[in-house]
């Protein structure tokens, strides 16, 4: 099919004008390379968005690319026999708005090999408000039961619980049966944290210590803090629990010991997402759709937006006013 100019939102970085982005229209011939072409629906805003594309981190490893690292709609061509116009697809990570050109744009295209066909269950809507954000908080789920994490074990402390990962992690979570406990710096937010699914939420320093082991009171946790909050997870968690680590919005730095590891046997998972092999990833996608799927989609998703409005979103996620999941529709 013949497609014409479209609109997208993209971030450029040149000795002439610095770093800007903004919408911008564009051709097919613009795009990155791949075998996959799609009419995008929806795509969504994560704190790797609002750092892409305000210039604020260092994201993008070539210039100029479209924004937005997560992407859902219908196939208008292919060269891959087992992607068929017409097929509805979702895209997160895998290089988008970072290597290549992201899902913010009425047209994308993309690497078959990263593309993953939308599982029935999930609608192209649904699977954007879990987007990135859903898919790490199910991968931390996934790698702590491969390491033998289970419910006897105690509760899920999950950090940063009115973020993206955190609301979904919290859904998700107590849908397969786990006990969670929230942390939050934003009380305001108590009542409907323990809607999503918490047991209890607490002051985020509640999850602090001193000690370099403390009294073992998690099953285990899902941190997106890091800093002296994964320190002080990593000192509070019983003999074989696991620890995810999937961010880093209070700090890159670990000080810790090695008491946890050699005394309580704890691990420590990195959680990756952008890069997950495929055959995981399509599993992670299956069980978001089924078992695993969040039963307060509709209310983690707080706003929704043209890409017009990305940079005023953008600004007020950096400075910590976000709430809950922003869709972008296309």
């Amino acid at each position: 099919m013949t497609i014409k100019n479209f609109q997208a939102f993209r971030i450029r970085n040149d000795d002439d004008a610095g770093y800007r982005s903004g919408t911008e229209t564009m051709t097919i011939d613009e795009l990155s390379p791949g075998d996959i072409i799609i009419k995008t629906a929806f795509s969504s805003v994560n704190y790797k968005d609002a750092l892409a594309g305000s210039g604020k981190g260092k994201i993008l490893r070539q210039f100029p690319l479209n924004g937005g690292i997560d992407v859902a709609g219908t196939i208008v061509e292919s060269s891959d026999p087992d992607f068929k116009p017409g097929d509805e697809v979702l895209c997160t990570g895998c290089g988008l708005s970072e290597t290549r050109d992201g899902g913010y744009s009425q047209y994308a295209r993309l690497e078959s090999r990263w593309t993953v066909k939308l599982p029935v269950g999930l609608t192209m809507r649904e699977s954007m408000i879990l987007g990135t954000a859903g898919f790490t908080a199910a991968l931390a789920l996934y790698r702590m039961l491969q390491n033998s994490q289970t419910p006897k074990l105690g509760p899920i402390a999950i950090t940063g619980a009115t973020g993206g990962v955190g609301m979904l992690a919290i859904d998700i979570f107590s849908r397969a049966g786990f006990d969670v406990h929230a942390f939050s710096g934003k009380p305001e937010h108590t009542d409907f944290l323990k809607s999503l699914g918490a047991r209890q939420v607490m002051p985020r320093d509640a999850a602090l210590t001193s000690k370099p082991m403390d009294t073992a009171r998690f099953g285990g946790a899902l941190d997106n803090v890091g800093g002296s909050t994964l320190t002080g997870l990593l000192a509070q968690t019983v003999p074989y629990g696991n620890v995810a680590s999937a961010g880093l919005v209070g700090s890159h730095e670990l000080p810790t010991t090695v008491m946890p590891f050699i005394i309580r046997g704890v691990s420590l998972l990195g959680i990756a997402s952008a890069g997950t092999a495929r055959n995981i990833r399509d599993e992670v996608w299956q069980k978001l759709a089924n078992g695993w799927k969040p039963a307060h989609l509709s209310a983690i998703a707080t706003r929704e937006i043209s890409m017009f409005e990305l940079p005023e979103v953008f600004s007020a996620m950096l400075a910590g006013r976000s709430f809950g999941r922003t869709i972008v529709k296309m």
